[in-house]
């Protein structure tokens, strides 16, 4: 397995599992829809041979192949070889702390922004983050003014709900909720995200609506007030 690892990342590294390299693979198969995997290597074979020609290269497909394994052994037994030869415990301690900090920090914050995005589309309203004094307190990330009245938001992924101390987690959560709307009159909602693909989705939707008729609870109460 370590020894894979390493094939796998070195290949993807330098490109030679690309189409330019080993044509569109993908592509190919589907269309061949082979039945097993002699007749799958005979019809690569065959569209590997013209798709080197239109490149230029009279190599066959079984010497090219070869090639390209004997260039990503040069690359692992050079250039990676040099590569980790030159790493110190200085820049391993560096990159853990910055991993651990300054990656988890940025990745949090690009979740963050993109479910406020996704939210403020939806709502038609103006959402705004709360500062660090509310979020400590609270427990809410983004604030929805109305008038003197404020709807606290709170964001978290969908693996929360997964977390061994969960119970612990929502009562402490439901307590600083409940000391948010005594103060700012105003319900919290958490909206957890979960990836679909590459891309961050709201994974509780309904709660849109849920947030809507807050919204409509408090400006009715505008309106009310002399």
């Amino acid at each position: 397995m370590p020894k894979e690892w390493v094939l796998n990342m070195a290949t993807n590294r330098w490109g030679l599992n690309k189409k330019r390299s080993v044509g569109p693979v993908a592509q190919w198969i589907r269309e061949v829809a082979p039945r097993d995997v002699n007749e799958w290597e005979k019809a690569y074979y065959e569209r590997l041979t013209a798709f080197l020609k239109a490149k230029g290269i009279s190599q066959s497909p079984q010497e090219y192949l070869r090639t390209l394994g004997e260039r990503l052994f040069i690359k692992i037994s050079e250039v990676l070889r040099a590569e980790i030869e030159a790493i110190t415990l200085d820049d391993c301690i560096a990159y853990i702390h910055h991993l651990v900090i300054h990656r988890t920090f940025e990745g949090y914050r690009r979740e963050l922004e993109t479910i406020y995005g996704q939210l403020q589309t939806e709502l038609g309203y103006p959402i705004e983050p709360a500062s660090d004094e509310i979020d400590r307190r609270y427990q809410v990330d983004f604030l929805i003014p109305i008038g003197p009245y404020r709807i606290g938001l709170q964001l978290k992924p969908i693996t929360y709900m997964h977390m061994n101390e969960v119970h612990q987690w929502l009562k402490r959560m439901e307590t600083a909720h409940q000391r948010f709307q005594r103060r700012f009159g105003g319900r919290v909602f958490v909206v957890f995200s979960q990836t679909q693909g590459r891309q961050k989705r709201i994974a509780n939707p309904e709660v849109i609506d849920e947030i809507r008729a807050e919204i409509q609870r408090l400006q009715s109460l505008l309106q009310s007030t002399p």
